[in-house]
């Protein structure tokens, strides 16, 4: 149960706030929280484009000098001070405004991601069907223009081949692709242009911020059981869609055109880059998820382990995943005579064109479907249960009284209903355009500044030397030579190499045809600049309210950890954090009596007793 030997008595359970039911919980949440939707539609397009096997050097190394390094000492944060990403700050109370940054940029992603995992389920509902209704190019929506790949003969395939060749005014559009458009979206001509509400796409967004909500309606412990399910199944049906991937005609042409090697490519920054920032983006570090997370662990539960292992999990799925991606894309390419490169695509473009295009050409195609996206869905849920447990977490911590905790559930359902109405907006004609806008920029550099600030914090201002101890403490040993090299010099070097290329790389966002007026970018620029905002305007207020006489004593007092920093359990605040008790201390400590049955036997001994005259007088006449 994570105790240490020789101390039997202790509980290391947290009555108050919650555990996990047993380490394995725990372990599926976060894997099911890393691996979501970019593993599948963002990785292997990335590995394709940057140098196919070569892309791999790149990716593990960063992998190694960054992803783990920052995964393990936000597990092991969260873990030591059984907090949400707010109350953690007690460790340096000035720098408090990062982990309101955090709940920024979760809400952020909270909002557009249950969006996506809506469009999931509509495309889920509408496979039930013997043929789908992006095969033929005979539906009202559908243009001249359409083209499907199993319209007509081979005759008619071979002169497309011709026109695509000498590139003539024709432009070919594939049913899947005018299905997504001008049917799913009904896509209007303008980002300002909202249009009306897509009822099917409404509907589907309500039904799953009720199926978030209800998995997380009694907190980790419903939602602990959820993922026994939610974060194995994908590797069930990623195996499946794989054994019937390569077993096509055309699949290796695919899967050599995701791993060959080109090795002049790395030698390219971008290539670094790419790889820095698919860690950093994949693994879901700050975020406030993993510190949530780990938050509900027991106090002496080994997270260096499991940082190694949900780590490693998250980066094979993806590297698993674009065998998967690219047999079928090849298939595909095949049948129709072009190169890989035409038909491969990323992002919702790969989920709900390209890859639903492939489909159509296989027989039983409706399984295929139901099987995808019930796959996307369940991967888009894993995330989404730890965005929206971080956002609840946060708050029951920070207010912190018996009332409020007690009525989690009310607080979970006030968050999800915020949520969904915060969507609806992303459901309309123009919602594609928000929801391109938001993944754009919400959730970019703000992330890599700060998680940048959150390193400098722990190592430099608490001081590396205390956080090594204070695991010591934790683990019974400090975290090994490497991670401390990692923790106070290379991760954070790199997450700024990540900020430097993230600027110097920056385009204006398009869709498709589509370039985003300057206002849009703006308000994109201000989504990403209000989680930054929290650090430095909370920074300033802590100092304003600090107790000193000069400046130089105020900030000395907000960035010393508070009393109640340490271990919530007061039975694992020993050393340094041995309690001299005071009122002021103990609130905000949890203590649990050691032997609490015996407690209780104790204390109905020790209860008033009526006596034969009426008078009640204690059996115990110390008490």
């Amino acid at each position: 149960n994570g105790a240490v030997p020789g101390e039997r008595g202790k509980q290391d359970k947290s009555v108050k706030r919650g555990n996990w039911g047993n380490q394995i919980e725990f372990v599926l949440t976060s894997v099911g929280y890393a691996v979501g939707l970019g593993n599948v539609w963002r990785f292997p397009y990335l590995c394709y484009r940057n140098g196919g096997g070569a892309f791999m050097f790149p990716y593990f190394i960063m992998l190694v000098f960054c992803g783990i390094p920052l995964f393990f000492m936000e597990l092991s944060f969260g873990q030591f001070a059984s907090q949400g990403c707010l109350g953690v700050w007690r460790v340096s109370p000035m720098f408090k405004g990062v982990g309101y940054g955090m709940m920024v940029v979760s809400t952020y992603i909270g909002i557009y991601y249950n969006v996506v995992i809506c469009i999931a389920f509509y495309y889920f509902f509408v496979s039930m069907t013997r043929v789908l209704p992006w095969t033929y190019c005979s539906n009202p929506w559908n243009t001249p223009d359409c083209m499907g790949v199993l319209d007509g003969n081979l005759s008619s395939r071979a002169a497309l081949n011709l026109t695509r060749l000498l590139n003539t005014t024709q432009k070919r559009t594939s049913p899947s692709e005018e299905y997504w458009r001008r049917y799913v979206l009904d896509l209007s001509d303008d980002i300002g242009n909202l249009g009306e509400v897509r009822l099917p796409l409404l509907g589907c967004l309500g039904v799953s911020w009720v199926v978030v909500f209800l998995c997380l309606i009694k907190g980790v412990k419903s939602s602990g059981k959820v993922v026994y399910f939610t974060a194995t199944f994908p590797y069930v049906v990623l195996t499946i869609l794989f054994v019937r991937g390569i077993t096509l005609e055309g699949a290796l042409t695919g899967i050599m055109y995701y791993l060959t090697p080109q090795w002049d490519k790395i030698l390219n920054a971008k290539v670094w880059g790419d790889a820095a920032s698919q860690i950093f983006y994949s693994l879901g570090c700050a975020w406030g998820g993993l510190i949530t997370m780990a938050s509900y662990n027991k106090f002496h539960n080994n997270c260096y382990r499991d940082s190694i292992i949900i780590s490693i999990t998250n980066c094979a799925t993806s590297v698993y995943a674009g065998f998967v991606i690219f047999s079928i894309l090849g298939f595909m390419a095949n049948h129709l005579g072009v190169d890989v490169s035409k038909v491969a695509d990323h992002g919702p473009g790969l989920a709900f064109v390209a890859y639903p295009e492939a489909l159509t050409l296989l027989p039983i195609s409706p399984l295929w479907s139901i099987l995808f996206f019930f796959m996307l869905i369940l991967l888009g849920l894993g995330t989404q249960f730890c965005l929206l447990e971080t956002l609840v977490t946060a708050i029951v911590d920070e207010v912190g009284n018996e009332w409020i905790i007690r009525r989690k559930t009310f607080v979970t359902l006030g968050v999800a209903v915020a949520g969904f109405l915060l969507g609806v907006p992303l459901t309309t004609q123009a919602g594609i355009y928000w929801l391109l806008l938001m993944d754009n920029y919400a959730a970019s550099f703000s992330l890599v500044v700060i998680s940048c600030i959150m390193c400098v914090a722990i190592m430099y201002i608490y001081g590396h030397r205390n956080y090594f101890k204070d695991i010591e403490m934790m683990l019974g040993f400090p975290p090994p030579l490497f991670f401390q090299i990692c923790w106070r010099f290379i991760s954070p070097a790199i997450i700024f190499f990540i900020l430097v290329f993230t600027v110097i790389q920056y385009r204006p966002i398009s869709y498709n045809d589509y370039i985003y007026p300057t206002w849009a970018i703006s308000i994109g620029f201000l989504m990403a600049l209000s989680s930054v905002i929290c650090i430095p305007i909370y920074a300033i207020y802590k100092v304003c309210r600090s107790e000193g006489d000069t400046l130089l004593e105020r900030l000395k007092n907000a960035t010393k950890a508070s009393k109640d920093w340490g271990p919530a359990l007061a039975e694992h605040r020993s050393g340094r954090y041995a309690p001299a008790f005071s009122p002021s201390t103990e609130s905000h400590l949890e203590v649990q009596p050691l032997q609490p049955e015996k407690d209780r036997s104790e204390a109905a001994a020790a209860s008033p007793v009526q006596g034969s005259n009426g008078s009640a007088h204690s059996q115990d006449s110390r008490l």
